[in-house]
C-alpha cells in the first residue's frame, strides 16, 4: 500500500523471523558468535533468553538456515506444550522418524539410536525448543536433561538450543542437574538509542530505501516509545509509513507519529 511512495521493493517491518532482516548489533552478534559456537563444538545445550520481540527467534533462524543440509539434522519445535512422552515423540517427528509404539524408555532408545547413526554418518543433530518457557511438565526438563546424557567419548549426540522469554532462565535454575549441563547462556536485551536508529535504517536498506526516511528526531521518539523492543518498532515504523504515504509525507516526522499514537 505504501511501497510506491517510499521507494520500496518489499515491507521493511514486518514481524517475521525473515534472516534477511537480522540486524547485528554487538549483543546480536556476541550471541550468534556464542549459538554457533555451541554447536560446531559440540557443547551439547545452550541456553537464549530475551524479552519478548527481542530477536531470540530470527537468530535460531539464521542459524538453522545457514546448516548444511548434508551434515546436519534438525528438530525444530515451536510451541512445546507437552507432557513427557509427547515430547519425545515430537523430537522424531521434527527428525522426520515416526515414532514406534511402546514406552517412554522405548521411544528415548529410538531418538539414541537414530542420533548415533547420524553421527556414525558424519552428522550432527540439533534440537531446537523455541519458546521453552511455556514447558508445563517438569518431566519434560528432566527429558532434557536425559537427552544431553547421550554421549560419546568426546562428543554428545545431540546439540540442544532452549530458547525463550526471561523467566526460562529461573525454570532452569529449578533444575540444577540440567542447568550444570549448559555449556554456553546468552542474554538479549532492548536495543539501546543508537541501535533502535540502526535498525530500522538497515530494514529500509534491505528493503529498497535510497534515501534517508525518517528524522533525527522521530528516530528518538520511536526509541522512547517503543523500550528498544524489535517487535514493537516494527510496529510503530510500519503503521508511520502508512500513515506518512496516506498523507503525502516527504518524510516521517514526529508530527506523523503522534497522528497514530
Amino acid at each position: 500500500m505504501y511501497l510506491e511512495h517510499w521507494g520500496l521493493k518489499e515491507k521493511p517491518f514486518e514481524n517475521t523471523p525473515d534472516p534477511k532482516f537480522l540486524y547485528l548489533s554487538a549483543e546480536h552478534r556476541e550471541c550468534l558468535k556464542r549459538m554457533l559456537y555451541a554447536l560446531t563444538d559440540h557443547k551439547g545445550c545452550a541456553l537464549l533468553t530475551g524479552e519478548y520481540g527481542c530477536g531470540k527467534t530470527v537468530l535460531v533462524r539464521t542459524v538453522v538456515e545457514s546448516l548444511d543440509p548434508n551434515r546436519y539434522e534438525l528438530a525444530l519445535i515451536n510451541y512445546p506444550i507437552f507432557v513427557a512422552g509427547e515430547f519425545l515423540r515430537e523430537i522424531l517427528n521434527q527428525f522426520g522418524v515416526e515414532p514406534k509404539p511402546g514406552t517412554r524408555l522405548e521411544v528415548f532408545h529410538q531418538i539414541s539410536d537414530y542420533a548415533f547413526d547420524n553421527v556414525k554418518k558424519g552428522k550432527q543433530n540439533l534440537v531446537v525448543i523455541d519458546e521453552a518457557q511455556l514447558i508445563e511438565d517438569p518431566q519434560v526438563f528432566d527429558e532434557v536433561r536425559l537427552l544431553l546424557n547421550m554421549q560419546l567419548e568426546d562428543r554428545f549426540l545431540n546439540t540442544i538450543f532452549l530458547v525463550g522469554q526471561p523467566e526460562l532462565r529461573e525454570r532452569v535454575m529449578q533444575y540444577p542437574q540440567l542447568e550444570q549441563r549448559i555449556g554456553v547462556k546468552y542474554h538479549l536485551h532492548r536495543f539501546g538509542d543508537e541501535d533502535t536508529v540502526g535498525y530500522i535504517r538497515h530494514r529500509l536498506k534491505i528493503a529498497g530505501a535510497t534515501r534517508e526516511i525518517f528524522t533525527p528526531e522521530s528516530y528518538y521518539l520511536i526509541f522512547k516509545i517503543s523500550y528498544g523492543v524489535p517487535r514493537r518498532i516494527n510496529n510503530l515504523c510500519d503503521l508511520c509509513l502508512l500513515e506518512g504515504a496516506s498523507s503525502d509525507a516527504k518524510s516521517i516526522d514526529d508530527s506523523v507519529i503522534k497522528k497514530i499514537l
